[in-house]
């Protein structure tokens, strides 16, 4: 009997019927060029403005503990290290693409089949049953809301360099970052005074008998996100492509303007570290793509999702794909890779190679603009599967509540957007970037799981879109993630784990009571 309500699937003809009632009816805007924007939106930010430098440097054993090795190297008996993938970092991000093009293929059969919000939560309720559903669902949260708060205080640095930049003006240094960040700027302004941004004061105030530091401009520009989500998604729509548009012109602007100071002996060796420091590489970068997927979460505020869902999931991929590899091959040819070790800001670093300072500023404010689309993309995701959740029981109603006016759900965006912002405030979440992938995915697996089983247990239901070569393209996007997950470190895999585990707890208190499709006695 347990077994039956842990496992018990929900019909795709049930959740779209769901999804159509005039209790849960959500305003159909969007079209597939907003799809694709917001695609690209979510895809196109702090990944490739700071995670391709030390992609391509590596990064030496003497900064990584035994819980940081990856596990694959672990198995393998590799060093501790992990080897910077150099010039080949373009492949890297062949290699990541990859593994989410064969996610991408199928994310687009079930939201075309099943166009529904929720993602690959309610895409596994109706393929692998109401427990698998949840962890998938509880998963997410590491890859919408925690990765959101790693893209928040990256934004606050970006804003700090284009407002002085712009302005000259300088905030003081307890006013931008958390506590033990703060701490450990000041440690480094004492020894490279230019390393960083400077600021108006680096006195630290004190609470409690402890020094104190928040970042306000995280908090801000995530309480700004919510309250533009709140008020409608087609307004979100119009802010995001103005976003994508100017961040998308700068990421252009660096690869034209920057090939005038490419050295080609730069790219020689082109893979210093063979297989291994691509894959570690891939690794790193695959956070760059993070959040095509959220286009799936839309379903239900699209006007022919049928047609724009797996338009939006692989135009956007395929978009993001040729600018990271073009803006890989000119970074590792402006600079020897080894300068962007340790490098949070590598575009940045390159473009000031020029000496035109107009030319850092205008690509310190396209990473800014970048940033600002993620944050409202991943904030737009994280509340709708909220909602789905609530839909079915799981979570409680009030996370499936709409705006009487705006239509939107508006009790988890808040909720979502304190959560983040607060977050933002005081915590240093140097893992995000790690834990993100890791959740991702894992969502990506169970996505290529849905297809396969689908297929055999619900074969007459209408595909708008198949996805191609079944079970070839489903099994090889199992098979690239699952390794991708294995090159992770150790210690993620054990914070992965608790939480998994805690989400679990939550459900057998809660969830399994009060489920919907349980007390309907549905089989």
């Amino acid at each position: 009997m347990l077994r039956a309500q842990l496992f018990r699937t929900k019909p795709p003809a049930i959740l779209i019927e769901e999804a159509n009632s005039s209790e849960h009816q959500m305003k159909k805007s969007l079209t597939a060029l907003d799809l694709i924007a917001f695609g690209v939106g979510a895809t196109i930010g702090s990944g490739i403005f700071a995670l391709t430098g030390t992609a391509a440097a590596g990064q030496p054993a003497a900064h990584q503990d035994y819980l940081s090795t990856p596990i694959l190297n672990f198995i393998l008996g590799s060093p501790l290290g992990r080897d910077g993938a150099g010039p080949a970092i373009i492949v890297s991000f062949m290699i990541a693409a990859l593994a989410c093009g064969f996610a991408a293929l199928c994310y687009a059969e079930l939201a075309a089949m099943i166009p529904v919000s929720g993602s690959a939560y309610t895409f596994a309720y109706a393929a692998l049953g109401e427990l698998t559903a949840w962890i998938i669902g509880w998963d997410l949260i590491l890859e919408y809301a925690v990765g959101n708060i790693a893209v928040a205080v990256s934004w606050s640095d970006h804003f700090l360099h284009v407002l002085t930049g712009m302005t000259g003006w300088r905030m003081p240094l307890w006013l931008t970052a958390d506590t033990t960040t703060a701490l450990s700027r000041i440690e480094t302004l004492k020894t490279t005074p230019d390393a960083i941004i400077q600021y108006s004061s680096t006195q630290l105030p004190m609470l409690f008998g402890h020094p104190f530091a928040m970042n306000v401009p995280a908090f801000v520009i995530v309480a700004l996100i919510t309250y533009v989500l709140v008020v409608g998604v087609q307004e979100s729509a119009i802010v995001n492509t103005i976003a994508v548009v100017l961040k998308v012109g700068v990421v252009l602007f660096f690869i034209f303007f920057g090939m005038g100071f490419i050295h080609p002996e730069n790219w020689h060796p082109f893979a210093p570290n063979g297989f291994a420091g691509i894959m570690g590489g891939a690794a790193i970068v695959f956070f760059s793509f993070i959040g095509f997927d959220a286009v799936s979460s839309t379903a239900e505020e699209t006007k022919n999702p049928q047609r724009d869902m797996p338009l939006g999931m692989i135009g956007s991929l395929i978009l993001c794909t040729i600018l990271y590899a073009a803006v890989s091959m000119v970074l590792t040819g402006i600079l020897p890779y080894q300068k962007y070790a340790n490098d949070a800001a590598p575009v940045a670093t390159a473009i000031a190679v020029s000496g035109q300072p107009w030319a850092h500023l205008l690509v310190a404010f396209g990473a800014l603009a970048g940033m600002t689309s993620v944050l409202l993309v991943f904030q737009l995701g994280q509340p709708r599967i909220f909602m789905a959740m609530a839909r079915d029981g799981l979570l409680p109603k009030l996370f499936a509540r709409l705006h009487p006016k705006y239509r939107t759900p508006f009790i988890p965006t808040i909720l979502t957007g304190v959560f983040v912002g607060v977050a933002a405030l005081f915590v240093d979440i140097g893992q995000a970037a790690e834990l993100t992938n890791i959740g991702t995915l894992a969502a990506f697996i169970i996505v290529c799981g849905g297809v396969l089983i689908l297929r055999k247990t619900s074969p007459s239901t209408d595909r708008p879109f198949k996805c191609p070569f079944v079970p070839v393209v489903p099994w090889l996007g199992i098979v690239s993630c699952f390794i991708l997950m294995l090159s992770l470190p150790i210690i993620t895999w054990i914070r992965f784990v608790v939480w998994m585990a805690f989400g679990a707890l939550i459900y057998f208190l809660y969830g399994m009571r009060n489920s919907r499709l349980s007390n309907s006695g549905q089989q």
